[in-house]
C-alpha cells in the first residue's frame, strides 16, 4: 500500500453468508480523498462498508485500511481498527436516554479514554467542528434530524480517524440540511482524512462532483477508470 493510500482492495470477493455480493473488487482511496459509493438498494454498498470496518470478514483477495490488513486481522484487533475509522449512519444511532455529551463520552470511554478533562476537551472540540457547541446537554429527541446527524459526525471524529465511512448520511434529511452535512464531510476530507460516502441521493452530486464508485451487477465500476 502506497504511503498516502488509506484504503486498498485487490481482487476482493465480498460474501454475505456464502452468497457472493461483489466480485473482483479493486480500488484505492488516498489520504484526503472524497469518494462517492453509489448503487441501488441491495447492490452491495453496505456490504463493502462492512468489509472495510471488519464486520464482514475478508476471505478472498487482499485488503487494507488505515494500515490494518483486513484478511489477517484478529478479532481482538478489530476495536483498534475501528478507533482509526469514523463511521456515520443514516439513522444516527444515538443513545436516546443520554444527552449529546453523554453519547460522546460513552464512545470515548469505550475506546480507552480515561482522563475526564481530556474527554471534556475532546467532546467540546468535536462539537465545535460540527457547529453544536451549545447543544451538549440536549437529549437526541430535542434535536432536529440535521443536528442529530451532526452529532453522528462529531462522534465519528472523536478519535481523530484516518478514514470516514458514511452510510447514506443524508438519507433522512431535507435538501438544505443535506448541503450542510455534505460541506462538513468535504471539510473533513480537506483536513486530510479519506471520506467514502455511500449514497443514492442525487442532490449530493449536484452540489459537489467527485470520484464515484458504482455497485452494479455484482461489480464495482470506478469513474476514475472510465
Amino acid at each position: 500500500m502506497a504511503l498516502d493510500t488509506t484504503i486498498s482492495l485487490k481482487g476482493v470477493n465480498i460474501f454475505q453468508n456464502d452468497h457472493l455480493i461483489l466480485s473482483n473488487v479493486n480500488l484505492e482511496i488516498e489520504k484526503g480523498e472524497f469518494v462517492y459509493l453509489i448503487g441501488k438498494t441491495g447492490s452491495g454498498k453496505s456490504s463493502l462498508l462492512k468489509t472495510l470496518y471488519a464486520d464482514l470478514p475478508l476471505t478472498e483477495g487482499e485488503g487494507s485500511i488505515a494500515d490494518f490488513d483486513l484478511k489477517k486481522i484478529k478479532n481482538r484487533d478489530i476495536p483498534k481498527l475501528r478507533r482509526k475509522l469514523g463511521i456515520i449512519f443514516q439513522d444516527f444511532q444515538l443513545l436516546s436516554d443520554r444527552t449529546v455529551e453523554e453519547n460522546l463520552r460513552f464512545v470515548l470511554k469505550a475506546t480507552g479514554w480515561k482522563n475526564k478533562v481530556e474527554m471534556d476537551d475532546r467532546i467540546l472540540d468535536v462539537l465545535k467542528k460540527v457547529g453544536l457547541p451549545t447543544k451538549k446537554h440536549k437529549m437526541p429527541h430535542q434535536l432536529s434530524g440535521g443536528e442529530q446527524q451532526r452529532v453522528g459526525i462529531a462522534r465519528a471524529l472523536l478519535n481523530d480517524p484516518e478514514v470516514i465511512l458514511a452510510d447514506e448520511p443524508s438519507g433522512n434529511l431535507d435538501p438544505e440540511t443535506t448541503a450542510e452535512i455534505l460541506q462538513l464531510l468535504l471539510d473533513i476530507a480537506g483536513n486530510g482524512r479519506s471520506v467514502l460516502v455511500a449514497t443514492h441521493d442525487l442532490t449530493l452530486f449536484e452540489l459537489h462532483r467527485a470520484r464515484t464508485l458504482k455497485c452494479d451487477g455484482g461489480v464495482i465500476i470506478d469513474s476514475n477508470l472510465l
